[in-house]
């Protein structure tokens, strides 16, 4: 549902579209908890957004993953899409649009589109002839591949096509997208990514496959059933489908450009910064005002976390984690999970991912500095004021300075997508808050009978915890809601609005509500005994888990040079090998690698085998031994000799 109104221009967010071939992951949950932050922050001001995000259904490799799983790939991508759904529900992802590639509606556009850079002739049949990595759903030129077989992003081998293709005139619109991303520098942010787009598209563009064989799944190429749109200008178009291309222009007029669109860095130069404001200036539309690349989350050893490196952080493995730890909501965990993602590093920057550094912020920021000083406030007006928030008489608006400079660089922040900038800010006040508690004691006014001043004071620090909650609510929704009950402020009528950031905003006659601490403090030292223990029957288990020599001298491994290699009909992972093994008569091998390697390739190789495994049939082929591959769930390199040696000869 939108919340849209015709009379102005909609605030247009969006993220990507997500690959629908597993759950999300700590990387879509970024890009989404921060477009949901901006989309918040937006309608807390008063205006009207339309935040969209949603699925990207028409890929190969989820066909693929559809075939392996015995799906049909709408089925398949129902059953993924869900978990989408769901994710996005927890993680409390207000969208108003949830669009998904397979939806007749995008469909129709996609086709439209295509339509009319066919007639305008800025897309052309050709002989497509070159590299495709199927996991990234990308082509690639052979001065891109990593030791000249291998993606340069997810590290797999891809795949050499030749085949009939559609291509769009990408070359054509270059100077044009470069003079438009160096005369406005806010269209691609931030700087770093910029001029790595710039520098992408000097090194010279190329034009675009925007089509593949049909096999199936896709949105058909008008005119031509043998072939479906590339998947990539498939997904892009989801921004005009959104906002009413070709069918609703009024909706258009209102929506269009989009004015934030965020994505990962990786998917910013090749797509995003390239092909996409060179597909909106050939339909002659206006490019968007801010396209942002966000960075990566890393790994401790350094590796992006994403599904396709193999390395996935799953988010609401985090929220429980907070929630056994320190006993806290789920609804205040998953916001903590929010805070931690904006908060740790610039937007922009890669970060380390950590569950301890989670759990760190938990109790630095949240515990000691926001949870400590509501806790401390309530009980004091509770006990003091018979829990009634007084007029703040003489001697109040002492907090007003800071809590103005907070709000001023909230703003700011919100307004450049530096999220961590406006939530320093915002604790800036939290500290000064609670500076000012232990500086002026109430305690003591209460005690040497000063009233009026005391009224005074604690009015300052719950005024500056109001401010807080409002700064903090795009990021924190749940916990501002609460804080904002606490105080008393929804029982008398007050909505949350940015209009209500300034200092003494706090209505008098609120009668706060002391709950349970929203932060319940973490016992860090035995957090860390645990992980400790855990580390070393890790490492017990894995030292149970050794073999003898006796045992490794049982594996009979050999070379064998591979004779031949075909493709067994109606599996998609599985490929036949005959190999040489030195013996009299080749043997016959079914390995699982036909996705990662063609059969051409593997002539000719040296590879290793087990040769003492046990035969058995799979797919009706007897196979008689096993390759060895390097990749913990997928092949992801053989195992060869290095340098020549006989089949058969002995591996030790």
């Amino acid at each position: 549902m939108s919340r849209e109104d015709n009379d102005a221009k909609t605030f247009y967010v969006t993220t990507p579209i997500y690959y629908v071939n597993d759950a999300p992951h700590i990387g879509h949950t970024y890009t989404t908890v921060a477009a949901d932050a901006i989309a918040r922050y937006q309608r807390l001001r008063g205006g009207t957004v339309l935040f969209a995000t949603g699925t990207d259904e028409h890929a190969e490799k989820v066909r693929r993953a559809a075939e392996a799983a015995g799906l049909d790939p709408q089925g398949f991508t129902d059953r993924v899409v869900a978990s989408y759904y769901d994710a996005w529900q927890r993680m409390k992802i207000s969208y108003d649009r949830f669009i998904r590639t397979t939806e007749d509606i995008h469909k129709e556009t996609v086709a439209r589109v295509f339509g009319e850079l066919m007639e305008k002739g800025d897309i052309y049949k050709d002989q497509y002839q070159g590299w495709y990595c199927v996991p990234c759903e990308t082509y690639l030129r052979e001065d891109e591949l990593v030791d000249g077989r291998n993606c340069p992003d997810c590290g797999r081998p891809v795949e050499e096509m030749a085949q009939d293709a559609y291509f769009f005139k990408t070359s054509a619109y270059g100077e044009a997208v470069m003079r438009a991303i160096e005369n406005r520098p806010e269209l691609v942010q931030p700087d770093t990514r910029r001029n790595e787009v710039l520098s992408f598209i000097r090194h010279g563009l190329r034009d675009n496959c925007v089509s593949r064989l049909n096999t199936g799944w896709g949105v058909p190429v008008p005119g031509d059933e043998e072939h479906v749109v590339y998947v990539w200008f498939d997904a892009l178009v989801n921004y005009l489908t959104v906002a009413g291309y070709g069918y609703d222009d009024e909706r258009f007029a209102r929506l269009w450009p989009p004015d934030v669109q965020l994505v990962g860095k990786d998917i910013l130069p090749r797509f995003h910064a390239t092909i996409w404001p060179a597909i909106l200036m050939a339909l002659g539309l206006e490019l968007p005002r801010i396209i942002f690349g966000h960075g990566w989350w890393i790994s401790a050893s350094g590796d992006k976390i994403s599904k396709s490196r193999g390395k996935v952080v799953d988010p609401q493995a985090e929220v429980e984690l907070l929630i056994e730890e320190s006993g806290c909501t789920t609804d205040v965990a998953t916001d903590s999970v929010r805070y931690y993602l904006l908060r740790e590093v610039p937007f922009g920057h890669d970060g380390t991912f950590s569950s301890e550094a989670l759990l760190g912020r938990f109790n630095a920021d949240l515990a000691n500095d926001l949870g400590n000083l509501l806790n401390r406030t309530l009980p004091l007006v509770k006990r003091y004021l018979d829990g009634e928030i007084h007029e703040p008489g003489p001697g109040a608006g002492a907090l007003a300075e800071v809590a103005q400079s907070a709000v001023t660089r909230a703003e700011q922040g919100y307004a450049e997508l530096d999220f961590r900038a406006m939530l320093q800010a915002t604790w800036e006040l939290l500290a000064a808050a609670n500076k000012f508690v232990d500086q002026r004691a109430p305690w003591d006014l209460y005690k040497t009978g000063k009233k009026v001043e005391l009224a005074a004071v604690l009015y300052d620090i719950l005024d500056s915890i109001r401010i807080a909650a409002l700064l903090i609510s795009p990021v924190m929704p749940t916990v501002s809601e609460e804080i904002w009950r606490q105080l008393g402020l929804d029982s008398m009528g007050v909505d949350m609005s940015w209009d209500d950031c300034e200092a003494g905003g706090m209505p008098p006659g609120a009668k706060v509500r002391r709950g349970r601490p929203i932060f319940p403090r973490i016992d860090m030292d035995l957090v860390r005994k645990r992980v400790a223990q855990e580390a070393r029957q890790e490492e017990e288990e894995e030292q149970q888990d050794m073999i003898t020599y006796d045992d490794f001298q049982r594996l009979d491994l050999r070379v064998a040079r591979v004779l031949d290699a075909d493709r067994i009909e109606g599996a998609d992972k599985l490929l036949k090998l005959t190999v040489d093994v030195g013996e009299e008569q080749p043997r016959t091998l079914v390995a699982g690698i036909a996705q990662q390697f063609g059969p051409r390739e593997l002539i000719g190789q040296h590879v290793v085998i087990v040769a003492n495994l046990e035969p058995a049939t799979i797919r009706g082929v007897q196979s008689q031994g096993m390759i060895l591959a390097a990749g913990e769930k997928e092949p992801l390199a053989l195992i060869v000799a290095d340098r020549e040696c006989e089949p058969g000869e002995k591996v030790r």
